[in-house]
């Protein structure tokens, strides 16, 4: 077949209909495996994921950030859902120089300080081991959902990633979290214990808490911060945008 130039608008509108389980194979189809990975943070959106994935192709390419200060229960989450699904994380860690020189500059808990020094914080333990993950690849897939918060509501099925160079998926932008919870509990998929004491979302153990009835889902990540600022650095709206990348991706 002769090679075919496609822009983000023939994605968008050859995926506009697709369910989150053809969105997946639309992708792995279209960048291929191993050029397209789904990068997981073990949140219940990621946990959908993990069980769509694993029902379309056994052998996807899941990889995990491990940034040294998650809860223990997203690690015994970790073990629950390798042992079910029969594959193995490819688990990243920060570089541990970078870590030395961050702790050794400005101390352990450094994000508490500054909205900045939080910021460096994220980089560090998220951003960098995902960016030197993502290097040479293609296209890579995350839990993102519309209904998560306001810096996420342009969020679509197909994105260009200026911040990692690639493009980004979305299988459940247009899903509510009523809708994630049912497809949890009908196909019995495990998920963080700690999203029955009032966590709706899960990051590092210290900048994350449970929130009060009538929060917004995101109160409780990095609560110590006004609301535009909860982002880590891995979704910021400014670098992921329904935009052409420099070239337009060739499909045969």
């Amino acid at each position: 077949m002769p090679v075919s130039e496609y822009s983000i608008a023939d994605f968008l509108k050859e995926v506009k209909n697709y369910s989150p389980e053809e969105l997946l194979l639309w992708s792995l189809r279209t960048f291929e495996v191993p050029n397209v990975v789904f990068a997981s943070s073990l949140g219940a959106e990621d946990q959908v994921i993990t069980d769509m994935l694993m029902n379309i192709n056994p052998h996807p390419v899941i990889c995990t950030l491990d940034t040294g200060r998650l809860p223990e229960q997203t690690y015994r989450l970790m073990d629950t859902t390798r042992e079910k699904y029969g594959f193995r994380y490819r688990v990243l860690f920060p570089d541990y120089r970078d870590v030395e020189t961050m702790v050794s500059n400005s101390g352990q808990n450094l994000f508490y300080e500054s909205v900045e020094k939080r910021k460096q914080c994220c980089a560090v333990r998220k951003v960098y081991p995902l960016r030197r993950a993502f290097k040479g690849l293609s296209a890579w897939i995350c839990g993102l959902r519309k209904e998560q918060s306001e810096s996420r509501a342009s969020v679509g099925k197909v994105e260009w990633d200026d911040n990692f160079g690639l493009y980004k998926i979305n299988p459940l932008c247009d899903w509510t979290n009523e809708q994630v919870w049912e497809y949890l509990r009908k196909h019995q998929v495990p998920y963080n214990t700690l999203h029955d004491h009032g966590y709706p979302t899960i990051g590092c153990d210290p900048c994350t808490r449970a929130i009060r009835s009538g929060d917004q889902s995101r109160a409780g990540r990095w609560w110590w911060e006004s609301a535009e600022h909860k982002e880590c650095g891995l979704h910021s709206s400014e670098h992921a945008k329904v935009r052409e990348p420099n070239g337009i991706f060739k499909r045969a």
